[in-house]
């Protein structure tokens, strides 16, 4: 039996590997491309570690002033949606948890149903909007419209957070002399940060790495790092060595953030699946 244990630690050691592996191996290449000089990108057989190593694309992209541009404009963009999708989603999911309406509940799953709709179906009749109200081309045009599925999740995810809180917590704050909104602040909202930080981290990410509407909607001054990522492809050349450099820089900040909320991500998503 306790043989039987131990092989079974083994094979499932073996194949946690194996599927880390599997999973890192575009990350590895990744990095590893943007040390490597053209001509060592695509050797045969390929070269992973035993390589001459370079500085020169990181040399490249900082010396090129678009590069810190299209990292600042992910960064507002990115920063702004998820700033607005909190602002709007945590306070609604709140609201709806606590309403008696039975029908207001209910309304909850028209948010579940927005995230179920494509993108691009959204894409024409916003950029219309958008031209039609002047805000085609800012950095406004894209944090709406990622907001408009960014606060749809964080309503789902924290309405189910929100319905987990006693009431009779709530409550007690009100004896105390607090109202419907400071209870909120102090009892609720605390109560509910794993959510927050899991919401803030999903909807950093999908602002970070939106490619499709930041395609349409941006102006040359305010496209983000997919778009300096996609300048890297011409008719005339792939610059392999850029485009991983800028990959990398694109990976670093949404890593750090991770690092920061693991923990947070890890149990709101969990308890939200689970929940309500």
């Amino acid at each position: 039996m306790h043989k039987k244990s131990a092989a079974e630690k083994v094979i499932l050691t073996l194949l946690t590997v194996l599927v880390i592996i599997f999973f890192m191996f575009p990350i590895v290449w990744l990095v590893t491309t943007a040390f490597k000089y053209g001509r060592d990108a695509f050797a045969i057989p390929p070269k992973w570690f035993l390589f001459d190593w370079t500085f020169k694309n990181f040399q490249e992209a900082l010396d090129n002033a678009a590069t810190g541009k299209f990292i600042l404009n992910s960064l507002i963009i990115s920063t702004g949606a998820t700033t607005l999708s909190l602002a709007l989603g945590v306070p609604a999911g709140y609201a709806i948890a606590r309403t008696k309406s039975r029908l207001i509940n209910l309304s909850s799953y028209f948010f579940l149903l927005l995230l179920m709709v494509p993108p691009i179906a959204m894409l024409i009749p916003f950029y219309l909007i958008m031209r039609d109200v002047h805000l085609l081309g800012s950095y406004w045009a894209v944090i709406l419209i990622d907001t408009a599925f960014d606060a749809s999740f964080v309503v789902w995810m924290m309405r189910s957070y929100f319905a987990d809180v006693p009431r009779e917590m709530e409550e007690a704050a009100w004896v105390d002399g607090a109202s419907r909104i400071g209870a909120f602040f102090k009892v609720a909202l605390p109560l509910s940060i794993p959510g927050v930080a899991a919401s803030a981290l999903y909807t950093f990410i999908y602002s970070w790495n939106d490619f499709l509407f930041a395609l349409m909607l941006t102006s040359p001054k305010t496209k983000t790092i997919p778009l300096g990522i996609l300048a890297s492809f011409s008719a005339v050349e792939i610059g392999w060595g850029r485009m991983a450099t800028l990959s990398v820089f694109a990976i670093i900040p949404a890593v750090i953030i991770s690092l920061f909320l693991n923990r947070y991500f890890v149990q709101g998503l969990t308890m939200g699946a689970t929940k309500g």
